[in-house]
């Protein structure tokens, strides 16, 4: 057991025991994926029940409080709908979700969600478009319960705008680990995302929660007996990326997932998924449910851009471990923002349009 895992384990007991609950924890069982900075664990306790623990000390308390409190309100308003059970419950105490912080690190406690069936590395022409039609309904839902919910403190304008000025500063080379020339890049990039913002009026577009890192790793479904093609959606855990925005964000790793070579464990963030037939499958299906406009498909492009610049540039060191980080600030400055100058969507405008 190394330092930082003791550390992580150390605030989980302090945070059970801040809990008060009168069952005691037998084992601790790492399930971490080894990428994020997050630990997760899963508790077995003394009635043999368990449950899952994640402790964390990146970015802030207080917005990771307001996203749980929304992902809570969130979970209320769709119980007893068709996706009421899906996403898995964080504990509750007098009605909010219980959350431990001793001023360096904090944690949280969910109920383990069953897990069904997982999709396979490559879908099936019938399974992506499937998929397309479930995210469909699930995006219907919470799109319906979105206006119940108080926005956030922080969006994708007021992050990029962050992004923007922390690129300008006298220490950004320091700081991004970037040479001035790279910095620059970034930097027009930026500016370019805060124009079509402004330029869409996405200000008002509708915003509604989502969940932005969609791989077969968070979700399951549950399968027909006879049809592989056919399936629901059925449980979902893992929401260190959720926020109260437009749905275009979740499209990104809902088009990996589609993809020809499947939803890969090689951390490299191309924009080719969202080109392939299958994504085009995906949205047609995903279409016909819950109907997108002409001008959010062609802001595909820009939310994939906000993905390269607030996830890998901006927060990539909180989010992933330093190697996996370094990979991948590196491909998406040299390799995929530039190519993002050539990006067309008019095949997806056509298909849909």
């Amino acid at each position: 057991m190394d330092a930082s895992d003791a550390r992580h384990r150390a605030v989980i007991d302090a945070a059970w025991a801040d809990f008060g609950d009168d069952r005691s924890i037998v084992s601790m069982d790492e399930l971490s994926a080894m990428v994020s900075t997050n630990r997760v664990y899963r508790l077995s306790l003394d009635d043999d029940t368990s449950l899952i623990a994640k402790s964390s000390n990146y970015g802030s308390f207080f917005l990771f409080a307001e996203d749980h409190d929304r992902l809570h309100r969130t979970n209320e308003l769709l119980r007893g709908g068709p996706f009421g059970g899906f996403m898995a419950n964080a504990l509750v105490v007098d009605g909010r979700p219980f959350l431990y912080y001793d001023g360096e690190m904090w944690v949280v406690f969910y109920e383990e969600v069953e897990m069904r069936d997982r999709l396979p590395k490559i879908l099936s022409a019938g399974q992506v478009s499937r998929l397309g039609s479930e995210i469909g309904r699930f995006h219907r839902a919470c799109s319906g319960v979105a206006r119940m919910i108080p926005p956030p403190s922080k969006t994708a304008k007021s992050d990029a705008v962050n992004l923007f000025e922390m690129l300008g500063s006298r220490n950004a080379r320091d700081h991004f680990g970037l040479d001035r020339s790279r910095l620059d890049l970034v930097r027009r990039h930026t500016h370019r995302f805060l124009l079509a913002i402004h330029e869409s009026g996405y200000d008002y577009w509708p915003k509604m929660p989502v969940l932005v890192d969609w791989n077969l790793g968070n979700f399951s479904v549950q399968t027909a007996p006879d049809d592989p093609d056919s399936f629901e959606l059925y449980s979902r855990w893992d929401y260190d990326w959720f926020r109260i925005e437009s749905r275009l964000l979740d499209f990104y790793f809902l088009s990996r997932v589609s993809s020809r070579t499947g939803d890969r464990s090689v951390f490299t963030y191309g924009s080719h998924t969202l080109l392939e037939p299958r994504f085009r499958w995906f949205l047609r299906a995903y279409h016909e449910v819950f109907p997108l406009t002409e001008d959010e498909v062609w802001f595909l492009a820009e939310a994939y851009r906000f993905f390269l610049l607030n996830y890998v540039v901006r927060e990539g060191r909180h989010f992933f471990r330093y190697e996996f980080w370094q990979h991948l600030l590196h491909d998406a400055v040299d390799v995929q923002l530039p190519a993002l100058e050539s990006l067309d969507l008019t095949p997806l405008v056509r298909e849909l349009f």
